[in-house]
């Protein structure tokens, strides 16, 4: 039988699609019965969540006066949602009617339709909920934004959502706003040590916030600070306390503002810049030391078996290319590393690192999916042809149970189609995708954060 043009072109399109798999959604898998069983089995895995930043219950951001009271509203979901990056969000002033803000924010979303950052909270306002956000009526809005409020009286709700719904076992958290208080406040709660401000000790006067100061960790100590070997056992000091804080890894987000290039800086000229106020020193002299005490804190890593996470990609975008680590991974083969964010928009080189650097280093796909599901799915694709499925990681990264519930679910989502497709490709047997999932979900996190055992007992440590 011959072909019609037409015809002929839509079959090379076809296959030409196929040929490219993760690059966008295929209603073919979501629609076959080995995706349903997957997803089904995926759903089920108690998660163990890699990366959040859920603040203490009563800090919560997003918390405003209405005219109810105090408390949480749609606003605040949106407002310290990722959804701002994407799109406009008309503020809601304090003690203003809902009905009156809603009048002015109710097309707000209208050009963001599509977006990862808008459409990963849907399922939360559709599963916790029971609202369809895309065709929300002015009725159904002012019920969501009352239930928010209600369901934010107490912290049940948080635990509920994170524990229940999401199916989340353990949650590594990153209490950016306290790095160096070590205390959790949820008893799904994993403390993550936060060393971002440590790379500017050069001189007290770098540290405003009091949780941040190293040298207020030393002075409540009565460490001295004196010389730069001083701060180097401040450093060591830091590591030993988050440790027996519980804090089962470290984590920088120093690439939100410059190179995640950091060179090899002889300690005597880290030591001549040591003391000075910033007004004293050069922009390079800055870095220098900054790019001196990264790699103490890579060493200290390794020291204290705590792995690292560093924030990769849609940070300072012209300096946050995974490859500007290389240097720094193959100098230090002990220290466990862990790409975050999968390097994005570089998950190719990102995949690539983990290839030639596997014995030490992971990926770890949080946010990914929340920022792009079609590029998770590529990422996804092309990491478990490149390198074992025990180095991937997931997180849901949010600070409110509406967003890690959504981030999860879309996770689960983008995890299962990947692997479905896998299977219907013939690349991997069923019962081979089902593993998968569950390593990338739970066990790879429990493998490579082993005090996370203790934490969940004989019976759920598995």
């Amino acid at each position: 039988m011959r072909l019609s043009r037409a015809c002929l072109a839509v079959w090379i399109w076809s296959a030409a699609c196929g040929a490219a798999p993760g690059q966008g959604q295929d209603h073919s898998v979501v629609g076959s019965d080995v995706y349903r069983r997957i997803r089904a089995g995926i759903d089920a895995v108690r998660a163990i969540d890699t990366h959040d930043h859920l603040w203490p219950f009563d800090r919560l951001p997003g918390l405003m006066e209405t005219d109810r009271g105090r408390g949480m509203t749609l606003f605040g979901l949106w407002e310290r949602s990722y959804y701002p990056q994407v799109g406009p969000l008309t503020t809601r002033k304090p003690g203003e009617p809902f009905d009156a803000w809603w009048a002015r924010a109710r097309h707000d979303f209208d050009n963001a339709r599509a977006t990862g950052f808008y459409r990963y909270q849907l399922p939360a306002f559709r599963d916790l909920y029971g609202v369809d956000f895309d065709t929300l009526t002015d009725d159904q809005a002012r019920a969501l934004d009352a239930k928010v409020f209600d369901n934010y009286r107490d912290d049940r709700w948080v635990r509920h959502v994170v524990t229940e719904r999401a199916n989340i076992d353990l949650m590594l958290n990153d209490p950016y706003w306290g790095r160096l208080d070590f205390r959790t406040h949820y008893p799904f709660e994993v403390l993550v040590f936060n060393v971002t401000p440590l790379l500017d000790g050069f001189h007290p006067s770098e540290f405003k916030e009091p949780s941040d100061d190293p040298y207020r960790f030393a002075r409540d100590r009565g460490l001295p600070t004196a010389t730069l070997d001083d701060y180097l056992a401040v450093l060591d000091r830091l590591f030993r306390e988050a440790k027996s804080r519980g804090a089962v890894c470290l984590k920088s987000t120093r690439a939100y503002s410059r190179t995640l290039r950091f060179e090899d800086v002889p300690k005597g000229q880290a030591a001549r810049i040591y003391g000075r106020p910033r007004g004293e020193l050069t922009p390079q002299e800055v870095q220098d030391f900054q790019d001196f005490i990264m790699w103490r804190l890579v060493g200290l890593s390794a020291a204290h078996g705590l792995p690292f996470q560093i924030h990769t990609g849609h940070g300072k975008l012209q300096g946050s290319n995974p490859l500007l680590l290389v240097d720094l991974i193959e100098a230090n083969p002990k220290t466990k590393f862990i790409l975050f964010h999968g390097g994005y928009p570089w998950v190719g080189e990102t995949g690539a690192i983990v290839l030639r650097h596997g014995r030490h280093v992971w990926v770890d796909s949080v946010w990914l999916p929340t920022i792009s599901p079609t590029m998770a799915r590529r990422a996804l694709h092309e990491w478990l042809e490149v390198m074992p499925s025990d180095r991937i990681l997931w997180g849901a990264d949010c600070n409110h149970a509406e967003g890690i519930y959504g981030a999860t679910v879309t996770t689960r989502a983008v995890l299962a189609e990947v692997l479905a497709e896998k299977v219907l490709r013939g690349e991997l047997a069923e019962a081979h995708a089902a593993r998968i999932g569950r390593q990338i979900l739970r066990e790879n996190a429990l493998a490579l954060f082993p005090q996370l055992r203790d934490r969940l007992g004989p019976d759920r440590g598995r």
